[in-house]
């Protein structure tokens, strides 16, 4: 990878994802494609400051989407579940 900030696409806000990082302190990515475990825990940890405890990838793959008649295939990408340290904490919405 080229950079740090090559590593990590952007953050993964859905429910699940909310909830989990909740209960369990565990943060979603999605990553770049060719990045392994290891550049995306320094990237988490030099970009947001935080210790990381483990790193999980998952690759989810596209789904079919119809427009009319004509049918087509949304990307695959990859994520990446991140668990923080006790006493760590990421807050993408900046809230108090």
């Amino acid at each position: 990878m080229k950079s740090i900030y090559d590593v990590l696409v952007r953050p993964l806000i859905t429910e699940k994802s909310t909830t989990i990082k909740e209960t369990q302190n565990k943060v979603s990515f999605v990553v770049a494609n060719g990045a392994n475990k290891q550049e995306i825990k320094e990237a988490v940890e030099i970009i947001f400051k935080v210790k990381v405890e483990e790193v999980k990838t998952l690759i989810v793959r596209g789904k079919m989407k119809r427009q009319g008649r004509f049918l087509g295939k949304k990307p695959n990408y990859k994520k990446a579940v991140v668990t923080l340290k006790d006493g760590f904490k990421i807050d993408f919405m900046g809230g108090a």
